[in-house]
Parts: structure tokens; sequence; C-alpha cells
């Protein structure tokens, strides 16, 4: 029983984690309803200003600019504050790769700023230090579905004259201090590509409370075209980067169940966080008070350092998919993303290098992940979880 399933022994679980996406008869109603209708591009619009409207609305936003991904969106949100090429951008280096490229498409700078080590956000505190006279825009990314401290960031980008973007590519559903996040900035981007929470295969979305920004973001997303204006009235160079109906039905049927699956999902989670309490060789993150919900798109957990001393984070890894437990890695930092370094230096001239000792370290050695589909289980698969860890602890010396 406590052999290791790698070894020979018997797994700790062989059934499956439910699947994702998860869809019924309302994606596919609403599907036949865009063949049908025979509007089927982002010019010709039925379904899309209703999940702009109904996204908007679920994130206290009151304009919301929909676009072909999240990647995009962030630099759609860049280039209406006003980002221009060489100008930087203050951002986390433990976020997916996007937050870094959005900017490096047109030439603007990451500036990468070490994480909270319990929180794995944007550590306010190094912020202000990284400011320079080129620093033009902050980004903070709601990691995992956990909402960045946008009460400190929003201070700090007032006090300099920043725009403040959230990348909340993970953070649908997601609130802090009792508000949504996505319009907590000047801007918040989603995605809803396929992993997402709300997911429409592609697609993304632009939230803001500011009309003169949310034309702009429009303007560069339909070919620099003004609202309300005549068909070939191009204003600014501008690009195609339009969501379909397709995807905007997709969106709205996603949407029907996001409710139910936000809470199992937080349910889970805390359940996570109490049979991981107490167990030796991991850590749970901190959850700030202030953040009054989770989206949970992700459970991160760690090994602790002296854990990691150990034993090595790959084979761990590997002995807890044995048990049946899709145990993930995550991301590499993107402080030393080898793509990066080099994009950087061919706008610069420069190779930087930029030390942020906390995202290497729960890169490299000590951060795990389980995807959200391992959140929609049972309760009983929550325990299955953590027996799978206990056994693979033990097993290890820990």
């Amino acid at each position: 029983m406590n052999t290791l399933a790698i070894n020979g022994g018997t797994p700790v679980r062989t059934n499956p984690f439910p699947k994702w996406p998860i869809f019924g008869k309302e994606e596919e109603e609403l599907i036949l309803e865009v063949v049908r209708s025979g509007k089927w591009g982002g010019s010709t619009r039925n379904m899309l200003p209703v999940m702009e409207e109904k996204f908007a609305a679920m994130h206290d936003a009151k304009y919301a600019v929909s676009v072909v991904n999240g990647t995009i969106g962030l630099t759609v949100a860049l280039q209406a504050l006003g980002v221009q090429p060489g100008d930087e951008v203050i951002m986390p280096p433990y976020t997916f790769i996007a937050t870094a490229s959005c900017a490096l498409l047109f030439g603007a700078i990451p500036v990468f700023v070490d994480v909270e080590p319990d929180t794995l956000l944007l550590d306010p505190e190094k912020v202000e230090a990284a400011i320079t006279p080129r620093t033009k825009a902050i980004i903070a990314v709601h990691i995992a579905g956990a909402s960045a401290n946008m009460t400190r960031l929003g201070e700090i980008a007032r006090k300099h004259g920043l725009g403040l973007l959230e990348d909340a590519a993970q953070g649908v559903g997601a609130s802090w201090d009792g508000k949504p996040v996505g319009a907590l900035g000047d801007f918040g981007s989603f995605s809803f590509q396929s992993g997402k929470n709300v997911t429409a295969g592609e697609g993304g979305i632009l939230l803001t409370n500011d009309e003169k920004l949310a034309d702009t973001a429009w303007s560069i997303a339909n070919v620099g075209r003004v609202r309300n204006g005549a068909w070939y009235q191009h204003e600014r160079v501008g690009w195609n980067l339009r969501m379909t109906e397709f995807q905007a039905a997709i969106v709205l049927a996603q949407l029907t169940r996001y409710d139910e699956q936000l809470l199992h999902r937080d349910r889970n989670a805390k359940l996570l966080d109490e049979l991981l309490a107490d167990m030796p060789g991991l850590r749970t993150l901190r959850h700030d008070p202030r953040m009054t919900q989770h989206a949970h798109h992700m459970y991160m957990f760690a090994m602790t350092p002296d854990a990691a001393e150990l034993a090595d984070k790959e084979a761990f890894i590997r002995h807890v998919n044995a048990e049946g437990v899709p145990l993930h890695p995550g991301y590499v930092t993107l402080n030393k993303n080898g793509a990066i370094i080099s994009d950087i230096e061919k706008w610069t001239g420069e190779r930087r290098e930029q030390f942020c000792p906390v995202s290497e370290r729960f890169a490299e050695r000590e951060g795990l992940w389980l995807h959200q589909n391992v959140l929609l289980g049972s309760e009983a698969d929550m325990y299955d979880v953590a027996a799978a860890l206990r056994k693979v602890l033990k097993a290890s010396g820990l």
C-alpha cells in the first residue's frame, strides 16, 4: 500500500478528474442561433454587445471592449494608456509570458519586480524603487485568481502618474476589498483561452471605467475607426482584433454556470488549505483578508525551503503524478526567460540582468500547481490529492 506507484505500488487513485471545458445545451443552442443569424464576424454584432455588457456588469465596469485574446488585450491597453516604444512597464516575473510579450510586441520594455514570498503577487513595496523617468505603467497580475494589492499599487500609480493595468486573465470573479477586479485600475484584461475559468477557446476582453480609454482601445482594435463614425473613417492606424459572434455565444453560455463553479472551486480550495496545513514539507499561500473573493483558476502551493533542499521538485512531481494526481511545476520565471531577455536586448541594445530571487526560487525549486479542473472534482477527490502528497512526502523522508 505504501510502495510508490512509480516503483510498482498501487496508486492512490486511477479515476480521472473532471474534463475541461465543461459545456452543454446552452453552448449548442447559442452557437446554432449565431449560425442561423448569418451574422458571424465581429463587425456584425448580436451576441457581442450582450456578452460585453454582461461581463462588464459582473465586474462593476462601465465599458467593455472585446478582442481576439488576452495577450493582445494587454497590448491594446498599454497603447491606449499612451505607452510608447522604449517606455518601461513594471510587472512581476512570476506570470505567463504574455504579460511581458504584450509590451515587447511594440517595443515597450518589461521591468521585473519580484513577488511576495507568501502570495506570489507583485510586491508593492519593491515597485517604487524600480520607477525611473522611462516608467509609464504598472501591470498587476492576479495570479491563479488571487487579486494583487490594488490599494497600494493604485496609490503608487497615482503618486507617480503611471497607468495601472490589471492582467486579470486568471481573475474572472475575483474581488479586492469587496470590489470585483478588472476595473480597479485604468484597464483590466481578461482571457477566454481554452484553459480559463470562462472559455471560448480563444478571445479576450478589456474593461475600464474611463470612456476616453475605452474609445481609444476600441479604435485600436477596430482598424483605427471611431465609434459612431463612418465605416471608412480611420482616425489612427489600428489592427483588426475583433472577437467573433461564435466566441461571444460560447462565453454567454459559460457564464450561466460560472457562479456555481466558482463556489465549487472555492470550497475545494479551502478544504485543501486545511488538509495541507500541517503536512510536513509543504506550505500554502497567504490570502490577504482584503482579497474578498479568490477566483481559484489554479491551486498554488509550495514545498518548504527545507523540503526543497532534500527533495528534487521534478522528481516529486513525477511521483505525485504516478499516484493519479496531475501536479504541475508551474511557470518559468520571466526574468530568466531567454526569449524575453533577447527581445529586451534587441529593443534596448543592452543585455539586462534582472534578479528576482523569490520568483526564481518558487519557479525552479518550490512551486506546485493543481489546475482548475482538479478543483472541480468532488470532496473525496481532494482527500485523494492530500493522500497522494502525504504518501510521496513520507517516501521522500519528509
